[in-house]
C-alpha cells in the first residue's frame, strides 16, 4: 500500500513537473525567459549581461545568443522563440519598419515603440545612452594636421586624403553616396576597399587617412584614433534597448526592471570598453559581462 502510494505520488509529481515546464514556469513559479541576441561581439556581451541579471534574480534563463543578423533575431522574437534580444533604434526603424530614417533620438525610440506595438506586439524597454551609429574615423595626426574634427570639415582636405571604405560604403545612401549629398562631395585623393577587421590597422600604418567606423568599436578605445563629429546630424540614432513579447512583460513586470537597471549603466564609452576586451584582449563575451555586472553591484 505504502509503495503504492509512492507511485501515485511520484506520478503527481511528475505530472507537476510536466505542467510546469509547459507553462514555461521554473520550480519558484518565475517564467523561464529565452534571451537572444544578434551574432557580434556588442549583442552577445548585452544578452549575457541581461541573461546574468535575470539569473541572479531568480529566473531560470535559456540562452539562445549568436542567432544571426537583425531578420533572424527579429523573427524568432515573432514566433516566441525568444522573449527578448538587445536592437537598434535606427535598424528598427530603417530596416525592420522600413520607414524614412530620422536624427532626433527621442523621435526615432517613439516611432519604434509605436510602431513594434502596433504591428508586431512587442515592447521597447528603456533605451541606453550607448548609440551604435556610423562615424568616420581618423588618426590624431591627421586630425591635428588637418585641424579635422568635425565631418562638415571634411570636404574642405578630402583632395589631401585617402580613404580606407568597407564594402557598399561608395554607393549606399547611407554610406559616402548620402554623405556627398548631405555634406557637400568629399573628393577623396583615392578611395581604397579593406576588410572591416583591418580598417583601423590601415589608417593607424599610414596606408590611409580616413576611414568608416562604429561609434561603439572597441578599436576607439585607442588614443591615437579620432571618431569625428556628425555635427549635422547625417546618421540616424542607433541607441541598443532590449525588445520583449509583450505577452512576458505584462506577465512579469519585473524582467523589465532588472533589464533597465542594465541598460542604464551603459553609454558609449562604456560599450566602446567592453568591446575592446573582447575584440582586442581576446577575452571571452561571458566572463567581460560577468565582471562588468560585479563591477556595477549588479550580481550578489
Amino acid at each position: 500500500m505504502k509503495k503504492r502510494l509512492m507511485t501515485i505520488a511520484s506520478v503527481i509529481l511528475g505530472a507537476a513537473l510536466v505542467l510546469s515546464a509547459c507553462s514555461g514556469s521554473g520550480s519558484n513559479g518565475k517564467p523561464v525567459v529565452k534571451v537572444g541576441s544578434k551574432n557580434f561581439t556588442e549583442s552577445l556581451i548585452l544578452g549575457e549581461m541581461y541573461a546574468l541579471a535575470l539569473e541572479n534574480h531568480g529566473y531560470k534563463v535559456d540562452r539562445k545568443l549568436n542567432l544571426g543578423g537583425t531578420l533572424v533575431a527579429h523573427e524568432a522574437l515573432k514566433k516566441g522563440d525568444i522573449d527578448f534580444y538587445p536592437e537598434y533604434t535606427g535598424t528598427g526603424l530603417i530596416n525592420v519598419l522600413e520607414l524614412p530614417p530620422k536624427s532626433d533620438a527621442k523621435e526615432v525610440y517613439d516611432e519604434v515603440s509605436k510602431g513594434y506595438k502596433e504591428k508586431f506586439n512587442l515592447i521597447w524597454l528603456e533605451p541606453t545612452n550607448a548609440n551604435d551609429s556610423q562615424g568616420l574615423v581618423t588618426t590624431k595626426k591627421v586630425a591635428e594636421q588637418y585641424n579635422l574634427y568635425k565631418i562638415s570639415d571634411l570636404s574642405k582636405v578630402a583632395p589631401q586624403l585617402n580613404l580606407a571604405a568597407v564594402p557598399e560604403f561608395e554607393e549606399r545612401e547611407d554610406g559616402l553616396k548620402g554623405l556627398n549629398a548631405f555634406y557637400g562631395k568629399m573628393d577623396f585623393k583615392s578611395i581604397k576597399m579593406f576588410d572591416y577587421g583591418i580598417k583601423y590597422r590601415v589608417i593607424l600604418d599610414g596606408q590611409a587617412d580616413v576611414t568608416v567606423g562604429f561609434t561603439t568599436d572597441g578599436d576607439l578605445t585607442n588614443k591615437d584614433l579620432v571618431l569625428l563629429e556628425d555635427d549635422k546630424g547625417f546618421w540616424p540614432p542607433y541607441f541598443v534597448a532590449p525588445v520583449i513579447r509583450s505577452e512576458l512583460n505584462d506577465k512579469d513586470p519585473e524582467i523589465a526592471k532588472v533589464l533597465n537597471e542594465i541598460s542604464a549603466r551603459l553609454d558609449n564609452e562604456t560599450v566602446q570598453k567592453l568591446n575592446a576586451q573582447v575584440d582586442i584582449d581576446k577575452k571571452e563575451y561571458a566572463e567581460v559581462a560577468k565582471a562588468f555586472l560585479q563591477e556595477q553591484g549588479l550580481l550578489k
